[in-house]
């Protein structure tokens, strides 16, 4: 008896013992295994797909909580309500209409530009009915840009929302010229040769086409064309497969979401994350989603509360917006327990959930085009995603070494890159395999070459250069530090944007910020410039914001110019414009903003003047 009982009490100190010792040393290891476990699960049902080729789109799962559950809502838009068996009617109709009426068949490229709201799915389901693959249109563009997206995926037929339709007016004749058919979610058009689609739907059938015709057989059949969005140059087509959607599709139910979920979108749905997670993820999960045509920070919290929303979407600067709101005693009130997007710094996570209460931010990181994504399941502020040893075995990604000056990678004496150590930042890469593939861009091959990083460590390999610079701290958090070329050079070191835009993001005038690098005459590398608007009921303080960079940035990273705004020019996306801002530079003569520059005599920001300037161009002035 005496023996056992010693035994136990060895078992129980034992156990004890590596439960401490996991605690201390793996802290994450738990959650960690069972949130692998859950993305290994269904990456296997998507491989027993390619095997049987049986293959299951996001369509077919549409279809499968049409017979589910035909009458729960599916979509909330400005007021009304629709059900699954709603929206799959109305894509009948369109569908019979498109095969009839435009003549489509299935393997044709239509683009779509629409902006957000229930007819936005009907259309893109009804074509993915007839078989055809759809081109997602940013409706910020304009003439050129517009032309050139129909050249890159080859689309012969447009659809287009009822109140774009005078947005074609620069181009309508190119467009016919092109044997372009256009189409018109109206009941009549004014322009003879744009077809109306309304008028055609009130006879059209609700019976649904031929299953063949949406029928797929391999997951890497492409289905979707989403255009980049960079901040210069023309857009890019990515091609997205079957195999991309259904993987962004499962992104909700990953972070713990199910079918009693109310999903709030507001971001445009031509980018991926709305229509890929967003719309694709409450499908997945048989939930409802709330759509919005823009979004509105005055109306967020309204519409939230009238929904019972449970999970949002953000992207880039939409949750600075939130907080730059005028606090109420209702900021509490509300259901939402999860917000899924990316881009939150790191001030502004920590000032939204102080503000908000403890909304379980769930980071994700990847592009349209990318082949890797990283998750923060965990909810670490500040990082974009976790990796640990189950992830790397499964997924192979490294970080480089990277050269800011000469913008490449830094090479060994062999001609390959070189690996950072934990903690440094890097050049992140993604190899490509059979897990992991890359599709590319549409009508270019050289564009999707470029991506492209061949020969990065041994003769043959691939990877997809994502072109982010990031870090992986000792615990397997990732941390996005910048975009490859908005990361600077000064003084002999590298600063990071992101970095000291976070930093002043915590002055109390301060509501908006972008940091960039300008070439500064007489100067090797780039001197720091940030572009600010000043919160409304404070007045800029030089002396403030000199007392602040000084006592938390080094002196290399501190803004040495600094100019006022009212307003930040944004993509679409809410990413902030750099290009135009790093163009302007700090000359007063050409720059109509009020411009200030760092005078550490004065101990403050003063006015830039004329003066100043030349004494800067001409070396005279200390930096």
């Amino acid at each position: 008896m005496t023996l056992c009982l010693g035994c136990l009490s060895v078992l129980v100190a034992l156990a004890l013992s590596v439960y401490v010792l996991q605690k201390l040393c793996f802290p994450y290891f738990w959650r960690d295994l069972l949130f692998l476990q859950k993305v290994v699960r269904y990456g296997v049902k998507l491989e027993v797909f390619k095997l049987t080729s049986s293959v299951r789109t996001v369509l077919d799962r549409f279809l499968q909580q049409v017979q589910r559950i035909p009458d729960k809502p599916f979509v909330i838009y400005d007021g009304n309500v629709h059900t699954y068996r709603d929206i799959d009617r109305r894509s009948n109709r369109l569908a019979n209409v498109f095969l009839e009426k435009a003549n489509l068949r299935k393997g044709d490229c239509v683009a779509l530009l629409m902006n957000n709201e229930p007819d936005f799915l009907c259309v893109w389901f009804g074509l993915a009915k007839v078989g055809c693959s759809v081109a997602f249109l940013n409706t910020n563009i304009k003439s050129k840009s517009l032309l050139h997206c129909f050249n890159s995926c080859g689309a012969k037929t447009l659809i287009v929302g009822s109140d774009l339709v005078e947005d074609l007016d620069g181009i309508l004749n190119s467009l016919l010229s092109d044997n372009i058919q256009v189409w018109a979610m109206r009941s009549w058009t004014k322009h003879t040769e744009v077809h109306s689609l309304l008028d055609k739907l009130e006879s059209a059938s609700e019976k649904p086409v031929p299953a063949a015709l949406h029928a797929a057989t391999s997951l890497k059949t492409p289905t979707l064309y989403i255009f980049t969005s960079g901040t210069t140059g023309l857009p890019k087509a990515a091609v997205i497969s079957h195999l991309q959607s259904l993987k962004a599709a499962a992104g909700f139910w990953a972070f713990g979401a199910t079918e009693d979920d109310v999903i709030y979108v507001t971001l445009p749905l031509y980018h991926s994350a709305a229509s890929l997670i967003g719309v694709g993820g409450t499908i997945e999960l048989g939930a409802t989603l709330v759509l919005k045509k823009k979004f509105s920070a005055s109306q967020f919290w309204n519409d939230c509360r009238k929904h019972d929303v449970t999970i949002f979407q953000y992207i880039g600067e939409l949750c600075r917006y939130l907080c730059n709101q005028t606090k109420t005693e209702l900021d509490r009130v509300h259901k939402v327990r999860m917000g899924v997007g990316n881009g939150l710094h790191q001030d502004v996570w920590q000032e939204f959930q102080s503000r908000f209460g403890k909304i379980k931010m769930c980071e994700v990181y990847g592009s349209t085009e990318g082949n890797l994504c990283f998750m923060n399941h965990i909810g670490k502020i500040g990082s974009v995603g976790r990796s640990n040893f189950f992830y790397r075995l499964l997924f192979k990604y490294d970080l480089v070494k990277y050269d800011i000056v000469k913008d490449e990678p830094v090479k060994d004496q062999y001609g390959f890159c070189r690996r950072v150590d934990k903690g440094e930042m890097g050049l992140l890469l993604s190899k490509v395999s059979a897990i992991s593939p890359f599709f590319g861009y549409a009508g270019s091959k050289e564009l999707t070459e470029k991506k492209l990083m061949r020969n990065v460590f041994v003769k043959g390999d691939a990877y997809f250069n994502t072109g982010d610079l990031m870090a992986e701290d000792h615990e397997g958090f990732i941390f996005f530090r910048d975009r490859v070329g908005d990361t600077f050079r000064w003084k002999g070191e590298n600063v990071s944007t992101t970095e000291v835009t976070e930093i002043l993001g915590l002055v109390d005038f301060i509501q908006e910020v972008n940091v960039y690098g300008v070439q500064v005459p007489g100067h090797e590398g780039r001197g720091g410039m940030a572009s600010i608007i000043v919160r409304q009921g404070f007045i800029f303080d030089g002396k403030k914001l000199f007392e602040h960079v000084v006592r938390d940035l080094p002196g290399y990273a501190r803004p040495l110019f600094i100019r006022l705004q009212e307003v930040m020019e944004t993509t679409s996306t809410f990413k902030l414009q750099k290009f135009h801002l790093v163009q302007s530079g700090f000359n007063p003569s050409k720059v109509v903003d009020p411009l200030y520059v760092l005078d550490y005599k004065q101990k403050s920001y003063i006015p830039l003047t004329d003066t100043i300037y030349q004494s800067i161009s001409a070396g005279e002035h200390k930096l």
